[in-house]
This record gives structure tokens, sequence and C-alpha cells, in this order.
């Protein structure tokens, strides 16, 4: 059996350090431990933007974060021109404000490089039904195949 491709959005590198929210921190983790303990079964991805996001953070926080990605096993993603336009085209459809064009570029990095699904807690534009629909129908339109958008819970299958 083939393994399922998951890019793992920006935020769930951060919610491994988020003392703030224990709750999403515990599920992180659990979800990073059931990854691991099941690598036969999964590959993970990030992108080279994730990368860059994470150097914007401060000091501390920037060094915590790049540790996650160094203790684990991720393939990193690069922008490409195609992922770029396919990325402009959810903004000009209005899925994602042009403020937060990331969260646009993340979807699109994922699905031009052919992820079976994106895993995120930001629930204001990724997680979310708007999102979710638009993005199958756009992908769909541009002939790309389908892409998965899941929190972490849904990936435990937790509550």
């Amino acid at each position: 059996m083939r393994k399922k491709k998951l890019y793992l959005e920006t935020s769930i590198i951060n919610f491994v350090y988020a003392d703030d929210s224990p709750d999403k921190k515990e599920v992180t983790i659990e979800m990073f431990n059931l990854l691991e303990k099941e690598e036969d079964s999964y590959s993970l991805y990030i992108s080279r933007l994730i990368l860059e996001e994470i150097g914007n953070a401060e000091g501390e926080k920037t060094r915590q974060l790049l540790e996650v990605i160094a203790n684990r096993n991720f393939t990193i993603l690069e922008m490409t021109e195609e992922a770029q336009k396919l990325g402009e085209r959810y903004i000009k459809e209005g899925l994602i404000p042009r403020k937060y064009d990331d969260d646009a570029y993340h979807i699109a990095i994922a699905t031009v490089h052919d992820m079976d699904v994106i895993v995120s807690w930001n629930f204001k534009h990724i997680v979310k039904m708007k999102t979710i629909e638009g993005v199958k129908w756009i992908n769909e339109s541009e002939g790309y195949r389908p892409i998965e958008i899941y929190s972490p819970w849904e990936v435990l299958g937790s509550d």
C-alpha cells in the first residue's frame, strides 16, 4: 500500500510549543507520536515557505520550531511557479484574503506536489468549509486530484 503524503502547515509546528493552548499542544504531540509510530503508512512534508515563516519568529521560538523540524523526517517542498499561480487563484476566488496569502500558498504547494492531506490548526482560513469546498472545486477545474484538509483531531480520530 502506498504511503499517505501529509503536508503539515506551519500551525502544526507552532503548536508543539503552544503552552497557552495545552489541549491543542497535547493533540499535536500525540499526532506526531502516532505518525512516527506508523511511519510505514505516512510520509511527512513541509515547504520552504514554512521555514521562512519560522524565520520570522523571535529568538528562542525560532530555535524551538526548527528543532521540531530537525527531529523529524520531513521532505521539504519548494514553491513553484505553478503553485504560485494556483495560490493566486484561491485568493482571486475569495477563498483566502490577500493579507493571508501564505495560507493560499500552503494549500497550493501541497496540491501541486500531489499531497493527499493538509494538516492544519488554522480554522480561520484553511480548515473551514468555504476553503475546503472552494479548493476542491478549483483543483478539479485546474486538473488536480482532490486533497483532503484536516485538523490533528481528525488525523487522530479524536473527538
